[in-house]
């Protein structure tokens, strides 16, 4: 049995122009079990969603990438720091501001200021 990775896309989308909606459909192209966290979503790309990381229903996750604007962003440390305290985190471009970065440090969350799409080798345009 392999075992895929896994990762919870925060501001997953049903749409498909947006980049929620892309790295969901990325991660899934490149093999990963993906957990779409939308409230007011019930399913995105075919996959149930999530109202809120804590929700998922897997213990370890190995990435949490988030596609929401710093103030929501700053909402979400708290929990993923609870929820999620050995994944990476990416934050991808418009995510993070100042305050984003300090409470990540005050919490010790190590995070990663980049398109996780690209990181997988994909062209978000290609998706």
């Amino acid at each position: 049995m392999t075992i895929r990775p896994t990762v919870a896309v925060i501001g997953a989308s049903r749409d498909r122009s947006k980049f929620g909606n892309i790295s969901v459909r990325a991660h899934l192209q490149q093999g990963y079990e993906v957990f779409p966290v939308n409230p007011n979503a019930a399913e995105v790309e075919g996959l149930a969603a999530f109202e809120s990381l804590a929700a998922v229903p897997i213990e370890n996750l190995d990435r949490v990438t988030i596609y929401l604007p710093p103030h929501m962003t700053l909402e979400l440390l708290d929990e993923i720091h609870e929820f999620a305290p050995a994944a990476e985190v990416w934050l991808n471009p418009g995510s993070a501001d100042e305050d984003v970065r300090v409470r990540a440090e005050q919490l010790g969350i190590e995070i990663i200021e980049a398109c996780s799409i690209v990181d997988l080798g994909v062209s978000p345009h290609s998706v």
